[in-house]
């Protein structure tokens, strides 16, 4: 394929979501397009509801109404995906979608990446950018997700834990 898949965001009525994305895939399955339409997305999220007293652990929809899609958009593709029942249409303007960006994917957590650090936690750390550029320090957590790490450098006598971002530390070499 030319063209690589991104997510789109289908408009559907509430309550069918589960059966819109049940559709999509049998669809895609049946005409063999499973490399066009390759995903598909419900954001949910664990909720606990105190009620009369009584805990309870239920799973949500972050977005009632709407369905995530990875696919290659196509005519073919979007003729397919559009005509499921249930489904309203494609979020965008008038009958363009419009695919979601990389900063919209991450921040609703639908592709996880895998970040490879050049660190570990007790690695020996030069601070490159920001404030305490040249400072060394010692790496004290790595939060992965965040893509921070917490350097404890030490100031004026001390030991300071800082945050920083993965770009703003180089791992110290031994010659």
């Amino acid at each position: 394929m030319a063209e690589e898949a991104r997510w789109y965001v289908l408009h559907t009525y509430s309550g069918y979501e589960n059966a819109v994305a049940t559709a999509i895939e049998k669809s895609a399955e049946n005409r063999k397009m499973l490399d066009l339409i390759q995903e598909i997305n419900i954001p949910m999220e664990t909720v606990t509801e105190i009620t009369e007293n009584q805990q309870k652990t239920v799973e949500r929809k972050v977005f009632p109404g709407y369905v995530l899609v990875k696919m290659v958009l196509t005519d073919e593709s979007w003729h397919v995906v559009r005509n499921v029942r249930g489904v309203t249409g494609f979020v965008g303007s008038g009958n363009k979608a419009i695919p979601l960006t990389e900063e919209e994917i991450m921040a609703l957590g639908i592709e996880k990446r895998d970040v490879k650090v050049g660190f570990q936690v007790g690695d020996s750390v030069r601070v490159a950018d920001g404030p305490l550029e040249g400072f060394n320090g010692t790496v004290d957590e790595i939060d992965i997700d965040k893509q921070k790490v917490r350097v404890i450098v030490s100031m004026f006598g001390r030991e300071t834990p800082v945050d920083l971002d993965f770009d703003q530390v180089e791992v110290l070499k031994d010659f």
